[in-house]
């Protein structure tokens, strides 16, 4: 009797040991980052975002959408570690609603706005008031409440005095890449799309260069929000996007990257 109540309680033991181990060897469930981004940074950042996991072990979560989008999702209440917009407007209004943490705000990357065309168009666009021209008859921007692109291409058209002229030929695209869509799929014969974006497709052609000074520099700054759980994390992902060699993925994908001060 005595032997089988010393098999019985060696039994317990180590279930009870079994049990313990299990709880303390199980693996702690991977963390994750959420990072609501302009769809103009997609493939950048799909591959920064693949190397970042692989050296950290950190599963990073993009929701791409136009910046004002992703603004309004954030403010009612979207759950994000970073969030980098195409513009500082949308991080600003962001700032104002204390949805952001204090002094998390790095500015990345530049971009320019170019006007382009199906690579089989006949057009000679040179200056934006070649836009006038009668042959011209859909263009194409994002749209400007929510797109940033489109907002600069607004502010451009503006300066030059031909926004209220060339406003009937005008398509609105719900994003940058959904305006550049227009004229892959020749339901427009000009758009104006960041500079980046054109490496996207084989079959546009940059038709000229929108002059910078017509239009607010195109900043990318990236954030930490303030109901982030993870925010060293945050921190560390936002870091990681300006090393150096980070820095060459994104001017691969034809960013412009500032330069750290």
């Amino acid at each position: 009797m005595q032997g089988r109540i010393k098999f019985l309680t060696a039994i317990v033991l180590v279930l009870v040991f079994t049990v313990l181990f299990g709880c303390t060897t199980d693996k702690q469930k991977p963390i994750e980052l959420s990072v609501f981004a302009a769809i103009s940074l997609t493939d950048a950042l799909a591959e920064i975002g693949t190397a970042f996991t692989t050296e950290s072990g950190v599963k990073v979560y993009y929701n791409f959408a136009a910046s004002t989008t992703l603004q309004r999702q954030l403010e009612k209440g979207a759950p994000a570690d970073v969030f980098i917009s195409a513009s500082p407007r949308q991080v600003i209004a962001l700032e104002a609603g204390g949805l952001l943490e204090a002094g998390s705000r790095r500015n990345l990357l530049t971009n320019r706005l170019v006007v382009v065309s199906d690579e089989n168009a006949r057009l000679s666009v040179e200056t934006l008031a070649n836009l006038a021209a009668p042959e011209i008859s859909r263009i194409a921007i994002g749209h400007p409440s929510i797109v940033p692109a489109g907002a600069y291409a607004k502010e451009a058209l503006t300066h030059f005095g031909l926004w209220e002229t060339i406003h009937s030929k005008l398509i609105f695209g719900a994003d940058v890449r959904a305006t550049l869509a227009y004229v892959t799929s020749g339901n427009v014969n000009i758009a104006i799309v960041y500079k980046t974006d054109t490496t996207l497709s084989d079959y546009i052609k940059i038709l000229c260069q929108v002059p910078s000074e017509a239009y607010t520099p195109i900043i990318y700054p990236a954030v930490v929000m303030q109901n982030s759980p993870q925010k060293q994390v945050a921190r560390k992902f936002i870091t990681y996007l300006q090393s150096a060699d980070k820095s060459e993925i994104f001017e691969k994908h034809g960013f412009t990257v500032l330069t750290l001060k």
